[in-house]
């Protein structure tokens, strides 16, 4: 079961993913963030403190959508940041509404991405990542829109200071998109 919040991120219940993914309609072929941790409603992805059940959670995905082995990476592993809440318009009938947990881990591993969930992959410098940015303004490929609010807003400030990201950490902060 899905987690049901309000814009505060306080859970008001859970519901099944079909329906908790209506109003989702995530194009194929987008350029996007690396892995998103999807909480589920169970105990162990419920628990807030230190955001430990969103990081389990995105100890779950990384090996659901990339295969790489929950050993490889644990929950203490993964880095809290902050939150964003965003809506993004897809048809006028689909689209998204989300608050997102921003996690960062930095670390060798080994990759067995699920075809199912994952078409290509690739490792980017700063510079190309600001040029497939310019394509997708030129609407040369598609990126997601969390991932493009995220690289706008924030990601060229973390990724210079990836030594010191805890002077970002906003844990009871949510960045209102």
């Amino acid at each position: 079961m899905c987690i049901l919040i309000d814009e505060n991120d306080k859970k008001i219940g859970a519901d099944t993913k079909k329906n908790c993914h209506l109003n989702e309609n995530i194009d194929k072929d987008c350029f996007t963030n690396t892995c998103c941790s999807h909480p589920l409603s169970h105990p162990l992805e419920l628990e807030e403190k230190d955001a430990i059940g969103v990081r389990r959670a995105a100890q779950r995905r990384l090996k659901a959508e990339l295969g790489i082995p929950m050993e490889q990476v644990t929950p203490e592993e993964i880095s809290y940041l902050t939150r964003i809440h965003y809506k993004a318009k897809s048809d006028g009938i689909w689209g998204e509404h989300e608050i997102d947990y921003i996690l960062f881990v930095q670390k060798d591993v080994t990759l067995n991405p699920d075809p199912n969930e994952i078409q290509s992959y690739c490792y980017v410098t700063q510079k190309e990542l600001k040029q497939l940015l310019d394509k997708a303004a030129k609407n040369e490929l598609k990126i997601t829109p969390w991932f493009k609010l995220i690289a706008e807003t924030f990601l060229f400030k973390w990724w210079d200071n990836l030594n010191n990201l805890n002077k970002f950490v906003e844990h009871e902060k949510i960045h209102r998109m």
